[in-house]
């Protein structure tokens, strides 16, 4: 949860899914679909995919593999959250690099080369930290110390080195470059993309909802209809956007209220629907507009 996501934000679903799955093996036992509705809202929908896939493959070989290379072999497994579990679980010499150890080693050796580019060259120096006989004695430990000094005082702004334990062998702070590493190259504008979303509700208050496609945009997410499921009197609801990784979408939504939903539909209570965010801001979006065409019918 947390590769793309701010410990805040992930807690409370971590402990929604730990009471839902105390095991591997219970998330293995799960649906994907099960899975998916507990991310809802979390983005990044592979990884809740990658997750289940994981758990069922370690299941059924009955463990985790205790090297960075099977681990590597497991789906979703990267090499940060591999040296990660490798050093923290296993207790093996490997340095796990996020954006605190990133950081910290930037301004360690003075690596002045921008981000994203520079980041080989800051694993490699990173990775050089675990020649050190502490560090590979207790290689979990390091981790976490590292990246606490990240997050505490080597910060993105205003680092206190002052207090810093790495003061004297800080290469970055020598040369006055310290606060301004690592240095990230200019971010190019997100391209924008258009799409449709159609809200068709039912006396009860039921959504007429779809799966989506297992790869792609929202794989195996339950979502709004892209076309018209039905012939409705359907109405304009305004726009909604919701900014992706990689584009900006704008997506204009429909709505329209009929007295029942097809028998053959997937359905939810549009209340509490699992549905993505940007579904669920689509969905209220319908929502608001079709319960504002009620009270004017109401009040005519």
């Amino acid at each position: 949860m947390l590769q793309q996501t701010v410990a805040a934000t992930a807690r409370p679903y971590y402990a929604k899914f730990l009471a839902a799955y105390p095991s591997v093996e219970a998330l293995a036992a799960a649906s994907v679909e099960e899975v998916c509705a507990l991310w809802a809202g979390l983005g990044y929908y592979a990884r809740a995919r990658n997750l289940h896939e994981c758990a069922r493959l370690v299941a059924a070989r009955g463990g985790f593999p205790a090297d960075i290379a099977g681990l590597r072999a497991l789906p979703g497994i990267g090499p940060y959250t591999a040296s990660a579990i490798a050093a923290i679980a296993f207790g093996l010499p490997a340095l796990p690099v996020d954006g605190n150890v990133e950081r910290v080693t930037a301004r360690i050796f003075a690596i002045r080369e921008a981000l994203p580019a520079a980041k080989p060259h800051i694993a490699r120096a990173a990775a050089g930290m675990m020649t050190d006989a502490d560090a590979r004695a207790a290689p979990g430990d390091f981790a976490q110390a590292l990246f606490d000094l990240g997050a505490t005082l080597c910060t993105p702004r205003s680092p206190d080195c002052l207090i810093c334990p790495w003061t004297a062998h800080c290469r970055g702070r020598a040369l006055g470059l310290a606060a301004s590493l690592p240095r990230k190259a200019a971010k190019a504008e997100r391209p924008r993309r258009r799409g449709l979303a159609y809200v068709l509700l039912d006396a009860r208050d039921d959504v007429l909802l779809w799966r989506r496609p297992p790869r792609g945009l929202l794989g195996g997410m339950l979502a709004l209809p892209e076309t018209p499921p039905v012939a409705a009197p359907w109405r304009e609801a305004g726009e909604v956007t919701h900014v992706f990784t990689h584009f900006r979408l704008a997506m204009e939504v429909r709505a329209a209220r009929v007295p029942a939903l097809p028998d053959s539909a997937l359905r939810a209570p549009a209340a509490t629907a699992p549905l993505p965010s940007v579904m669920r801001k689509a969905l209220d979006a319908g929502w608001r507009a079709l319960n504002h065409k009620r009270d004017d019918d109401r009040s005519a």
